[in-house]
Order: C-alpha cells, then structure tokens, then sequence
C-alpha cells in the first residue's frame, strides 16, 4: 500500500507524543496542591489515553507495532518538571505553565502531521479525531495558564 509506511511512522510519532502527554498529565496531577487542577489533569490523560487507543489500532491495522511508553524527550520534560517542582516547592502556576510549554508541543505535531499530504484518508480522519482532543485540552490549559497569570 502506497503511503503506508509514511502513515505508519506519522502515526507512531503521535503516539509517543500523546504517551508523553499521557505521562506528563498523570505526573502533574500528582504534584498539584489544587483538588481542581489534579482532576483536570486527571480527566485530560483519560482523554489522551482514549486519542492514543485509536491512533494504536490505526499502527497495528496497518501491521504496525505501536509506542506504548513515550519518547526520550518527553521523559527529558518530566525531568525538567520535577525539578522545577523541587525548586519552587511543587508551585501550582509553574506546574501548569511547564503542562501548557508540552501541551503547545503536542498542538505543533499533530498541526505538522495534518498540514502533509502524506496520510491517507482513513489515517487522517483518525489523526483528526485525536487532534480535537489535543486542541481542546490546549486551549483549556492555555486559558488556564493566562487566568493564573492574571491574578495579582
């Protein structure tokens, strides 16, 4: 199939970024002193686990074998949000401002993988789906982040 190993490597990068999507809203949720924040981070990895589930079937469909566990680079992000934590005492603005820095990541690669003409059509109505999440849970935490920085 024409374009398949094209979908095949797309389709497995998002999966490792909404992995680490996956793994960074848990981790914060753990380190929030807000009950809010933490079940909205909660209810988000539920959300991205649900985007991810698709986009694995989509990989073995195509006779793939998908991530399951996330990238080097958003294991170096969880790092960087434990320090950051240990450095301002687990502050619940500089947390939500590390989650928003990896939710505009995460809103770059599926706009990257959408703006290619190299998925095909059931790929991307996929990819698509998954998008919507993405966007939602960036725009939540994007407003989230200004409403904070807006409180004196």
């Amino acid at each position: 199939m024409i374009g398949q190993s094209d979908d095949l490597a797309t389709l497995k990068t998002l999966t490792s970024t909404l992995n680490d999507s996956i793994n960074g809203f848990r981790h914060s949720a753990e380190h929030v002193e807000s009950q809010e924040f933490r079940q909205m981070f909660t209810q988000f990895a539920t959300q991205r686990e649900e985007a991810a589930a698709e986009l694995k079937a989509e990989v073995r469909r195509l006779g793939g074998n998908p991530d399951e566990d996330g990238s080097t680079l958003g294991s170096l992000h969880q790092t960087w949000v434990d320090l950051k934590s240990a450095v301002t005492g687990r502050d619940d603005k500089a947390i939500i401002n590390e989650v928003e820095r990896g939710e505009d990541y995460l809103k770059n690669k599926f706009e990257t993988a959408l703006s290619s003409d190299d998925l095909s059509p059931e790929s991307r109505s996929i990819v698509e789906r998954a998008y919507q999440s993405v966007r939602e849970g960036h725009d939540r935490v994007s407003q989230l982040k200004h409403s904070l920085e807006s409180r004196v």
